[in-house]
Formats: C-alpha cells, sequence, structure tokens
C-alpha cells in the first residue's frame, strides 16, 4: 500500500509532461544546495563580521526596494518574450553574482565586507525579480493545473533533502575550516549549485509556446499615431502626448487589477510578508549574539526545518485537496509562527529550543510555501499572468522593505524576546486574515 497516495509513480504521469517535471526537480534540487549554503550562511556571515540587526535587514531591504522599482517594467517585459528562455537568461545574470561573493573575506576588512555584500544583493536583484516573476509564470505554462499541488509537493520534498544534506555538510566546513575561509568554501558551493540549477532551467518549457506579439502589437498605439503626428496642429500636440503617456503607464502598470477581487489575495499576502520578514533580519543576529550559537549548532537547526519540511511536504497534496490552497496558505502561514515564537525560549532552553522551532516551523513553511503560488494562479486569469504576478512581486518585496526594516527597529526597541514573542502573534493574524479575507 503506498503511504503517501498522493504522490503519484512516474508511471501514472503523461509522457509529455515528465521531461518538464524532471528538470524542475532537479532545478529545485541544486536550490536547495544554494538556499542552505550560501543564502543561510550569508546573514550569520555578516552578523559574525559585525554586521548590525539594520545591515543585516538591508541585505533583503535593499534588493526588496530595487524589485519595487523594476517590477512593473519587467512583467511588461516577460509578456512580450518568450518565457523559457527569458527565465534561463535572467537566472544567469542573476546567479552569476554568487561567484563574487567568494573573494571578499580576502579583498576587503569586515565591515567594508558588509557594506559590499549589500550592494551586491541590490545589484543582482534587477535580474532577480525578472527570475521570480518569470518562473512562476513558467511554472504555471509548464505544469498543467492537476498536477501543480503534485509538482509542488515533490519539489518541496527534494528543496528540503538537499537543504539538509547542505545545511549538514556546511556546518561541519564552517566549524572544521578557519575563518573566513569556511565562508569562502560555503559560497563557493552556493554559486555553483545556482549555476547548475539555472542549467535545469534551460530544458523547462511551456506545454504551448505563447505566440510571440507581433511589432505592431507590441507597440499597439505608437506606430500608428507617430506615423500621424506630422499631420497634427501644434495646439493639439501636448493633448496628444498626454494620452500616448497615460496610454503607456495604464498598460504598464495595470492599475485595475487593484480594482478587482485578486486585490484582497494581495493585501493579505501582503499582510502575511510583513510578518514573515520581520523576524528575518533578527534571528541570525539573536542566534549568534544573544544565543551563543556555533555554525555547526545553526547548520543542525536548519537542517531540522528542511527535515520537517520533507516530511511535512507529503502531506500536501492532500491538505490542498481537502481545504484547498487558499486555507492551507492560511494554515501554513499560522504554523510559521513557532518560529519565532518558540525561538523565545532559547535563553532559557537553548538548543532544545531552536530544534522545537525550527521543527515546527518547518511545518508551517512547507505547508505554506507549498500551497501558495497555486492559491496565487487560480486567483490571476490564465491568459493574461505576468501582469498579475508582477503586481504579487510588487506585493511581496513591499513587504520584504517594510519588514526588514521594521523589524530591527522592533527589536532595538522592545529587546530580542519581546519583538520575538510580537512577531509570532502577528504571523498567526496573518494566517487568519488569509483564510478568511484573502
Amino acid at each position: 500500500m503506498n503511504r503517501w497516495p498522493h504522490l503519484r509513480f512516474d508511471s501514472a504521469i503523461p509522457s509529455e509532461y515528465r521531461a518538464n517535471f524532471f528538470h524542475l526537480y532537479l532545478d529545485v534540487a541544486w536550490y536547495g544546495v544554494l538556499n542552505a549554503s550560501a543564502l543561510t550562511f550569508l546573514s550569520v556571515f555578516a552578523a559574525r563580521q559585525g554586521g548590525t540587526p539594520f545591515q543585516v535587514g538591508l541585505l533583503t531591504a535593499g534588493p526588496a526596494a530595487m524589485n519595487l522599482l523594476v517590477a512593473m517594467p519587467i512583467g511588461h517585459w516577460l509578456k512580450r518574450q518568450p518565457i523559457g528562455k527569458a527565465v534561463f537568461w535572467t537566472s544567469i545574470a542573476h546567479r552569476v553574482f554568487y561567484l563574487l561573493w567568494v573573494p571578499l573575506p580576502m579583498l576587503l576588512p569586515p565591515l567594508l565586507q558588509v557594506w559590499v555584500l549589500i550592494g551586491l544583493t541590490i545589484m543582482m536583484s534587477v535580474p532577480g525579480a525578472a527570475l521570480a516573476i518569470g518562473f512562476n509564470a513558467l511554472f504555471a505554462e509548464a505544469v498543467p493545473p492537476p498536477w501543480r499541488g503534485h509538482v509542488a509537493g515533490v519539489r518541496n520534498a527534494l528543496l528540503a533533502i538537499a537543504s539538509i544534506a547542505s545545511a549538514l555538510v556546511c556546518g561541519y566546513i564552517l566549524t572544521t575550516t578557519p575563518f573566513p575561509l569556511g565562508y569562502q568554501v560555503v559560497f563557493s558551493i552556493g554559486a555553483v549549485a545556482a549555476l547548475l540549477s539555472s542549467f535545469h532551467l534551460w530544458f523547462v518549457r511551456p506545454l504551448e509556446e505563447r505566440p510571440s506579439p507581433s511589432l505592431m502589437e507590441g507597440s499597439a498605439g505608437w506606430g500608428s499615431q507617430h506615423a500621424q503626428s506630422d499631420q497634427r496642429t501644434l495646439p493639439h500636440l501636448g493633448a496628444w502626448v498626454k494620452g500616448v503617456l497615460r496610454t503607456f503607464v495604464s498598460d504598464l502598470l495595470r492599475i485595475e487589477i487593484l480594482r478587482e477581487p485578486f486585490a484582497k489575495v494581495l493585501i493579505a499576502l501582503l499582510i502575511f510578508h510583513i510578518t514573515q520578514f520581520v523576524a528575518v533580519p533578527v534571528v541570525p543576529v539573536f542566534m549568534v549574539r544573544v544565543l551563543h550559537l556555533q555554525d555547526q549548532q545553526i547548520g543542525l537547526a536548519t537542517a531540522v526545518f528542511w527535515l520537517s519540511v520533507f516530511v511535512s511536504s507529503t502531506q500536501l497534496a492532500r491538505l490542498c485537496q481537502v481545504r484547498g490552497h487558499q486555507a492551507a496558505t492560511g494554515i501554513g502561514a499560522m504554523l510559521m509562527a513557532f518560529y519565532p515564537g518558540l525561538m523565545v525560549f532559547g535563553v532559557p532552553l537553548g538548543m532544545a529550543a531552536v530544534l522545537a522551532a525550527s521543527c515546527l516551523g518547518g511545518i508551517g513553511y512547507a505547508w505554506m510555501s507549498g500551497a501558495f503560488l497555486n492559491y496565487i494562479l487560480e486567483r490571476a486569469p490564465q491568459h493574461d499572468r505576468p501582469p498579475y504576478l508582477a503586481w504579487y512581486n510588487i506585493v511581496f518585496n513591499a513587504a520584504i522593505l517594510i519588514g526588514s526594516l521594521l523589524g530591527p527597529s522592533t527589536a532595538t526597541s522592545l529587546g530580542f524576546v519581546p519583538a520575538l514573542a510580537l512577531f509570532a502573534v502577528a504571523r498567526v493574524a496573518a494566517g487568519l486574515f488569509i483564510i478568511k479575507g484573502g
């Protein structure tokens, strides 16, 4: 008897889908190595190099601010590109920056390294925004709706397995290798894994290629109006220019999306992501400066987190089938409250509280991250997804910016423990809002 009947065997997958699924699985497996190496230990490295909670927050707030500036133009651009190739090349442009992290400890003093890392993360966020928006659209076009829960569940499981192995190996490397050489090794592992992930994205193709708009369609209203401009009298020229600009801005920003039911999804996810990212710059500094955890302990906690993600991912498809993607997202968001909530007991209980927080927080993360994309895709029209996903990307990055700046200021004002407790309560409230109001 199959213990997890929702994870269908390969023989049940139609042959025309198998290549996409295979490369989507390997893409996320290599991303898991990147996730538990360079990405996990970047904030820890910055904290060990003297970075403040504010600087650690800038590692996520800076890219978020840049993404807010470029999300709509990128969404507009992606709508006119072959989505598979666009995702591949933007992933290369984004991930080549990881190679630049490696030599920093040899070239710069500690505090300057932190500022340079902030600058690099901001620069790489421009192609990163295109990758984030484009991948969501590519996933929707490469995986048919009946199989999205299955593919998301398997991807979460593979992400967890790769992250567990990578976290344990990187924790051992950082413990046994002199500082900062160990971090250079970890950053190198992440950079190679990132490029291998991009390699597999090359082979993911939409099931039905979108027809590329013709030049005339891509510049609707511009060519014909320009051809007629010399026939216009000067008094009418200003009104014509204003009309053209108004049309262009309306087409680019798609403000009407905010008047549709999709706006409720955006509001619910904005609130949740703020509660998610207020803790991101606070927890690494709390673990290093208050709990005094070693890198191997942090690696072990990361491995426990992703082990929990792996186990709970096996139940994702069943949860989504019974409760729906919206409810699964909200339940996961509420369970994610355990991560900052139990972390506060790390002062009296030490590593036991950290491991419990990682275990229970991992369950919530698995369900939220596995369901939320399908929740969004269900609400966005199939024929016009990129602008809707671009608006979600704006909301997501606005939440990162707000949370990454609000978290350190809250910890400074209230102290680490009260701030983490407040973040936990906020996540529960955000999860309820997704279920009831999203």
